[in-house]
């Protein structure tokens, strides 16, 4: 098996479970030793290694086989079972546990068949280029026979969840066992590790009835796991409706994503999520800098503007913009948080962990503080511009280098909007091209971004219009620039134009 293509990122990611496997156990356990050798060679050997995994059916046996590879390299285990991403961060720096790294068997959002996993040290998540060191000693690693490793099975969600409880305290300022008593959440858990959390909030004295999806089940039985799925949004939607609460809140398998649904039962994610994060956090740091995936609206840019804030697109990929961030706050700019339109939200108070239930956290204290008020949480975003027409295209690549195949591309669309009237190339272009319209004798009312994927051989296309009508001009031009560069699928492109048009 060739490892490095169950890189995703600074992930693994396969299909772990059918017939013919991608991640078996022996390739976990490969993967685990990998990663010890690797940090051997680097000075820094391991001691004691933490390993969780969510909910999959999987999940089990690749703990298992990974915690096997690193008792092979004389390290020390701490099986934590069913468990989140970023508690897998946090029980590196708490005490009473702090081990050298930890392990997370996980892939997220994706189908009940595939799993992964991620690599972490104290200072995060392990990179790009980490991870090909980590595969290149994997591919080569000699397991002894004997574990001289041990393993002891640990319990950590208890303490990240006097964590979290502590943050809900400190953000009202109230030193009371409820603090929570008169607020109606629903937590949706998709069957993924975060049940707990709903527990958590009743605990302090949140109303929690008609929470849902809180068992922990690989198979995923209700919907997928995932804030940004219109199917999962639209359960917690009906649920809200249906037992009026004040708000709902969903995660992902891992829990290091989050999104709400608002009292009407309005979702709250991509744009909206983070303009609500970036309201809160400018009320009381005016000035700051939010850095945010490229993707993106003009609407949402104006808004954090009129918060008084200044927003920066980066390049799509949670750890870029969490990279970005930390870049920049070194470098002097006040920057509190890095976000993606997925639902990854890294905040500098939580060490720039992209962890969606210190997130759910932070905004569940600031819908009872506004209630208290007589507010409601959604208040703060009233002003946000919204698009009329916003969708998404994937235009597949079909060629030896796809790297290349997308520059080509994207240099095509530049060429093309450097001679059109009505088309600006975006000043904050930091990605693929960014390309601002003037539609219908408006001024900059419209805009698309072509990009590579981070993940696929695929060429995203992000397309929004603030009139009706907006949307398939811009794609009209898109596709008169790029149809005869030979290598790229514009089906997609072609059907959303319309037969008559191309």
């Amino acid at each position: 098996m060739d490892i490095i293509k169950l890189k995703s990122g600074s992930d693994i990611r396969g299909t772990a479970l059918g017939s013919a496997p991608e991640l078996t156990g022996e390739l976990a356990a490969r993967l685990a030793a990998g990663f010890a050798a690797w940090r051997r060679d680097a000075g820094a050997p391991l001691g004691t290694v933490a390993i969780g995994r969510d909910s999959r059916v999987t999940g089990e046996a690749l703990l298992n086989a990974a915690a096997d590879g690193l008792r092979a390299m004389g390290v020390n285990v701490l099986d934590f079972g069913l468990c989140t991403t970023p508690a897998m961060f946090m029980c590196l720096i708490t005490e009473g546990f702090s081990p050298d790294a930890s392990l997370m068997i996980t892939a997220s959002h994706q189908p009940m068949e595939k799993n992964g996993i991620k690599f972490i040290l104290p200072h995060g998540g392990v990179s790009s280029a980490e991870l090909d060191e980590i595969i290149r000693r994997a591919e080569t690693a000699e397991l002894p026979e004997e574990k001289t490793g041990t393993l002891t099975k640990m319990d950590f969600l208890p303490a990240y969840q006097t964590f979290l409880q502590g943050r809900i305290r400190e953000a009202l300022g109230a030193d009371i066992a409820k603090p929570l008593l008169g607020l109606h959440v629903i937590v949706d858990a998709g069957n993924g590790a975060g049940g707990f959390y709903a527990g958590m909030l009743e605990e302090l004295g949140a109303w929690i009835e008609g929470s849902q999806f809180l068992d922990p089940d690989g198979t995923f039985p209700n919907h997928i796991p995932n804030p940004e799925n219109p199917e999962a949004m639209a359960s917690l939607s009906s649920a809200v409706k249906q037992y009026g609460a004040d708000l709902g809140v969903i995660f992902d398998t891992d829990c290091d994503r989050a999104a709400i649904v608002d009292q009407t039962g309005r979702p709250i994610n991509r744009n909206r999520l983070i303009a609500l994060v970036s309201a809160i956090l400018l009320e009381k740091q005016p000035g700051a800098t939010i850095v945010t995936d490229s993707v993106t609206s003009s609407g949402l840019a104006q808004f954090i503007s009129e918060w008084g804030g200044v927003h920066y697109r980066f390049k799509r990929g949670y750890r870029n913009v969490i990279d970005e961030a930390i870049r920049l706050n070194e470098a002097g700019v006040d920057c509190p948080l890095a976000i993606e339109t997925s639902g990854h939200a890294a905040l500098r108070e939580n060490h720039f962990l992209d962890d969606g239930m210190y997130l759910a956290t932070l905004l569940i204290a600031e819908a009872m503080r506004l209630k208290q008020e007589g507010k409601e949480l959604s208040s703060l975003i009233a002003d946000l511009r919204e698009p009329k027409e916003s969708v998404e295209l994937r235009l597949p690549l079909s060629s030896d280098d796809n790297v290349l195949l997308a520059h080509r591309i994207i240099d095509r669309a530049m060429d093309s909007a450097a001679f059109a009237r009505g088309l600006r190339i975006a000043p904050d272009n930091r990605e693929g091209i960014r390309i601002n319209f003037d539609l219908d004798g408006g001024l900059e009312n419209g805009w698309l971004l072509l990009r590579l994927s981070v993940h696929d051989p695929v060429m995203p296309l992000n397309i929004e219009s603030d009139v009706p009508g907006g949307g398939v001009q811009m794609a009209r031009w898109l596709y008169e620039a790029i149809k005869d560069e030979p290598g790229v699928g514009l089906t997609a492109l072609e059907k959303y134009i319309g037969p008559s048009e191309n």
